[in-house]
């Protein structure tokens, strides 16, 4: 398409052109009722919103009379109309080849085409093409029309280079309000909310007064933010200065206030309205779910359906998403239900948030079912149905889908590959998360914050701590996430004084710590011993950052004191808080009551949990627990025995181990493995070495009452002995091992595994339930303290 700049000016050579152009189309047009031409002006008669069909009649009477200017009185008008027409009726590309045409012809461009077409290169993300219209616009004056401005601001934001809407912004020698409000929706619609409340900030103190489209861009960027606070100011502004609020922002406050919780006032608003739009009934709805009220939601659901307001394609693809976001399947299963018996055309964006959903609601059945249905697959598709598989912990088919997307063509994205590391990532499987490295790299997939941080989190996860710091360290462009995960990765790998010093860092650079920092921090201090210096970063917290302790906070204050043994004065925490304590405040105390074998306390949390969550398995195994330790056979066989009669069964261990990419999977005793008399005969060989290095077995892992010989057996054969032992017939001399166990490991296969990694001279390196170990030469980097 040649779009070389000219002078704006008539055009020199026949209209007739107009038909034969190959840039400008030939069009079919369709039986319909015809439009009344006048002789002199033929759209003169025009319907008030012409229809794509009722343009397309238009555009081909122009060709018929060749553009005759005799029978026009201003066909710039009129090309002027056929873009809008086109753009306005979902048709971009064909307001685009009139441009192009027009360009080509050397015919005149005004400032009323240049926001129609604009428009067109953001339904089409047409960046280029919207940059050089840019230039056009400021060679020939155009630029200065604030009309123009605001587009080019739009194209910007809608085609995804927030930066240069916000250049664009900077540079305006004149603003109007629509500037403004343009300028906090793109701010807003990128997720750039300081941004967004800085332009809010300077609009306040030059007194702009905000229009209904700026006070919906506000009260939205408000409900990203969930700040009540905000929203129930601007709710007081709008009140003192509009007579009436109209349909499109009532329904933008029940979305702030359905947003940030406050689902009584979204109602109160809800109702009030004489006139609800599919808008207000769709916001309403997803806000119901947003706060959990899916019995509420399903109600609101139904009223709108009995009041005949049929739900468009936006309606349920908002819908649908709220659901997959709170895992509420029954009525995204409803919502689906509706589609289906209405006969209603399931689009690529609708089914693959279907996909999605089912993906996160652990319905990965459903989720293939929905994908499997859709034609022409795009990448989202692909990737929710990778991501539902993901979420279900299926790797092999994750996987093996990935593999088919690309054999059919498809070109993954950043959000693909954000999903495969995170998968990757959850397994421990580290050869497989460097496959999908060196394949970004190789594919040259543009990467963003989001995937970057995925990408250290994969190797963090998967025991690559150096690996993690290395790429932590390469990244020019760094956001409170990668410091927090940075700061995580060295907690799970037990270098608290690390993650000390990178706070520190963050600090000197600028960057503000969030809630998140602060329980990584304190999760490194837990891991490392650290006592005293997580103590004074909970104050701290409080004190230099204004934040107020989440229930994650105490637990983690918690989880220090005990694996301290500071059971006393983590048991008065727990009394003190100024919020009630949960299952995580009270199962962190039980840890550390299970280390230090203290009973006493360990049986107040043990009931504790057992009450907040009966169905609990784990909570149950634990109070078994606490009993075995204190030889209380009675009671260990009345808790097994209820559990019993509840169909509760133990979460078992499971260990994994990745050899030449395949993961392999145990469970304790197991004898599924195809190797398995191999691998039993490495165990049988570990047991041996081991007794000649002077090992004792620990029984007291084993909490039943059995004899001691029975006990030694058991531990043999825990899953992530197993693993080990197939790790070493299947691997090469001096190839470090790397386990993911479920749980957490017991004290002898830590003590066994330190042995073991001198034994064999290999570095062994297991990530269970709470953190990494590192063992080598008969030491773990725990400092056996975990």
């Amino acid at each position: 398409m040649d779009l070389t700049i000219g002078t704006t000016k008539q055009p020199t050579v026949s209209p007739s052109l107009l038909a034969s152009s190959s840039t400008l189309k030939f069009i079919q047009i369709p039986k319909s009722e015809p439009i009344q031409f006048h002789h002199q002006n033929p759209f003169y008669i025009l319907p008030e919103k012409p229809t794509l069909k009722q343009t397309r009649q238009i555009q081909a009477q122009m060709v018929k009379t060749q553009f005759n200017q005799t029978d026009f009185n201003s066909p710039l008008a009129q090309f002027n109309f056929l873009i809008t027409s086109y753009t306005k009726n979902s048709q971009p590309h064909n307001a685009i080849d009139i441009y192009a045409y027009l360009r080509r012809m050397d015919y005149e461009v005004d400032n009323f085409m240049v926001p129609a077409v604009l428009k067109a290169c953001s339904f089409v993300s047409m960046t280029q093409l919207g940059k050089e219209i840019h230039g056009f616009a400021v060679k020939n004056g155009l630029i200065e029309d604030v009309f123009v401005s605001n587009a080019l601001i739009q194209m910007y934001s809608e085609c995804g280079s927030v930066e240069s809407a916000s250049l664009m912004f900077d540079n305006m020698g004149e603003r109007d309000v629509v500037s403004w409000s343009t300028m906090i929706r793109s701010y807003v619609r990128s997720k750039l909310y300081r941004e967004a409340l800085e332009i809010i900030r300077k609009m306040n103190i030059l007194q702009v007064r905000p229009s209904e489209v700026a006070m919906i861009s506000m009260v939205n960027l408000f409900a990203e933010l969930e700040d009540i606070e905000m929203g129930k100011a601007m709710h007081a502004y709008v009140t003192r200065n509009l007579e009436k609020m109209g349909v499109h922002l009532t329904t933008a406050f029940i979305d702030m206030y359905a947003k940030s919780g406050n689902l009584t006032s979204a109602r109160l608003l809800f109702n009030r309205l004489n006139q609800k739009s599919i808008v207000s009934w769709t916001a309403m709805i997803a806000g119901c779910i947003h706060c959990n009220k899916v019995e509420e939601a399903m109600k609101v659901f139904a009223r709108m359906i009995e009041e005949n307001i049929k739900p468009n394609e936006i309606t349920l693809l908002s819908l649908v998403v709220e659901c997959g976001f709170v895992g509420a399947l029954e009525l995204g299963k409803q919502i689906h239900a509706y589609i289906l018996r209405n006969g209603i055309w399931v689009s690529l964006a609708l089914a693959t948030a279907l996909v999605d959903m089912y993906g996160k609601c652990g319905e990965v059945q459903n989720a293939k079912a929905v994908f499997d249905s859709i034609e022409n697959k795009d990448v989202k598709a692909w990737s929710a149905m990778i991501a539902a598989y993901a979420q279900a912990h299926c790797i092999d088919e994750a996987f093996d889908l990935f593999v088919a997307m690309r054999d059919v063509g498809v070109r993954p994205n950043k959000v693909t590959m954000a999903t495969m590391l995170s998968l990757c990532a959850e397994a421990g499987a580290l050869d497989m998360g460097k496959w999908v490295h060196a394949f970004i790299d190789k594919q040259v997939i543009e990467m963003d914050m989001i995937s970057k941080t995925a990408l250290l989190e994969m190797y963090a996860k998967c025991g690559d701590i150096k690996g993690a710091w290395r790429l932590f360290r390469e990244s020019e462009d760094r956001d409170i996430d990668m410091w927090n995960t940075m700061m995580v990765g060295f907690g799970m790998h037990g270098w608290g004084k690390e993650a000390l010093e990178l706070f520190s860092e963050m600090e000197g650079v600028g960057i503000r710590p969030n809630d998140i920092t602060f329980i990584g921090l304190l999760h490194a201090c837990s891991h490392a011993g650290l006592v005293e210096e997580g103590k004074m970063f909970f104050k701290k917290m409080v004190n230099d950052y204004a934040l107020v302790p989440k229930i994650e906070h105490y637990g983690c204050m918690v989880d220090l004191l005990g694996r301290a043994g500071r059971l006393d004065e983590a048991y008065e925490m727990i009394k003190s808080m100024p919020i009630r304590a949960n299952a995580i405040i009270w199962s962190a105390l039980l840890a550390g009551c299970r280390i230090h074998k203290n009973t006493i306390i360990g049986e107040i949390a043990a009931r504790q949990l057992v009450n907040l969550e009966p169905e609990n398995c784990g909570y149950n195994v634990s109070v078994s627990n606490i009993y075995a330790v204190a030889n209380k056979w009675n009671d260990v066989a009345g808790v097994r025995k209820a559990m019993k009669n509840k169909g509760m069964k133990k979460e078992p261990g499971l260990s994994s181990i990745e050899i030449n990419g395949n993961l392999h999977e145990f469970i304790m005793g197991d004898k599924a493995h195809p190797q398995i008399e191999k691998i039993n005969g490495m165990v049988s060989e570990m047991v041996k070495k081991l007794k000649e290095a002077g090992y004792m077995a620990d029984t007291s892992a084993i909490l039943r009452d059995i004899d001691e010989e029975e006990k030694e057996t058991a531990l043999n054969y825990h899953s992530e002995k197993l693993a080990m032992a197939f790790g070493l017939i299947s691997t090469a001399p001096g190839t470090p091992i790397r386990i993911v166990k479920n749980l957490r490991v017991c004290n002898d296969c830590h003590t066994a595994t330190k042995l073991l990694s001198k034994i064999y001279d290999r570095v062994i390196i297991v990530r269970d339930r709470k953190r990494f170990h590192r063992f080598s030469q008969g030491i773990c980097s725990c400092g056996d303290y975990w």
